[in-house]
């Protein structure tokens, strides 16, 4: 696992966002991206141990593709400057609240959570925030929990979500569109022995809210 050869890979592909230049070091893309799948393949193992919920899965159904959809985009750039791991139940796409891993220079970060889910799966996740408020007062606001994310994050509602009492105390928690948490990383980190180790001590304090959120979604 050499996250070195991860960063100058995308350092280099920003500095020369073409289809041409990423052909020509299409071995260098490769190569890159085997490294990060180890970093992956340390991670699936190190998370099911405390969250067992993950179930059976590989670094390709946790990896994202590195093409952009460019189609409604007025960046027309082809490929992303990063490299990006979702470990969850499933699949990256399978719905779940899990934990990812986002690799780009100067831009890094450790996220976990529950990111813009359909609208049955956000009502449910309110109404189970409204039935035990205490409980996910208690997750969000442990001293750890804080110092490693400081809060949820994410886009609000303006108003009240529709059918959920404007008068509830903690209205606030309720508008929230994802629960999402997120950790910047800085490049020393990454490079740092036993970084796939410090993930996991990140993760960990992700679990009890991605516990409570998949209670629900399950």
């Amino acid at each position: 696992m050499n996250m070195k050869t991860v960063l100058d890979f995308l350092t280099s592909l920003r500095e020369n966002n073409t289809r041409n230049w990423f052909n020509d070091n299409k071995a260098k893309y490769e190569t890159a991206k085997k490294e990060f799948e180890d970093l992956l393949n340390l991670l699936i193992p190190a998370v099911y141990n405390f969250d067992p919920f993950i179930g059976t899965i590989t670094p390709k159904q946790c990896i994202f593709r590195i093409y952009r959809d460019v189609r409604f985009s007025k960046d027309k750039s082809p490929y992303k400057t990063n490299m990006g791991g979702f470990i969850s139940k499933g699949s990256r796409n399978g719905g779940f609240a899990g934990y990812y891993v986002h690799i780009e220079p100067g831009k890094s970060f450790l996220g976990g959570g529950l990111y813009m889910p359909a609208s049955d799966d956000l009502k449910k996740v309110r109404q189970e925030i409204l039935y035990n408020i205490e409980e996910f007062k208690k997750i969000i606001s442990k001293k750890t929990f804080k110092k490693t994310f400081k809060e949820i994050e994410g886009e609000k509602l303006k108003r009240p979500p529709k059918d959920f009492p404007a008068d509830f105390p903690d209205i606030e928690l309720l508008k929230y569109k994802s629960y999402v948490v997120l950790h910047e990383l800085t490049d020393k980190k990454i490079l740092s022995t036993g970084f796939n180790n410090y993930i996991i001590d990140v993760f960990k304090e992700m679990y009890p809210l991605n516990k409570f959120l998949n209670t629900v979604l399950s």
